[in-house]
């Protein structure tokens, strides 16, 4: 009889900076991969964006995350998500 494969870690978890830039990484792999294989770059982020929301809805509630969502028309105008863009 054979021993089922487990894909627990067998040591601590990261530290959340950790995670979010290895959660990144395994994104931008998976970004590329589909880019690739000839998937739109605006159907991509359409959809990472609405799993995104459903993974946050899922997690902190609607009310949570609607607050969350206020915010981001001025953090999208101050630049925080332009990539190769000097700030001064």
């Amino acid at each position: 009889m054979s021993q089922p494969i487990s894909y627990a870690p067998d040591r601590a978890p990261l530290p959340d900076h950790e995670q979010k830039q290895a959660a990144l990484s395994y994104l931008n792999e998976a970004w590329a991969e589909a880019r690739h294989d000839g998937v739109d770059g605006d159907c991509l982020a359409q959809a990472s964006l609405f799993a995104a929301f459903a993974e946050l809805v899922g997690t902190y509630g609607e009310d949570a995350v609607a607050k969350f969502v206020e915010g981001l028309p001025g953090r999208v105008r101050n630049g925080e998500f332009s990539v190769g863009i000097a700030r001064q």
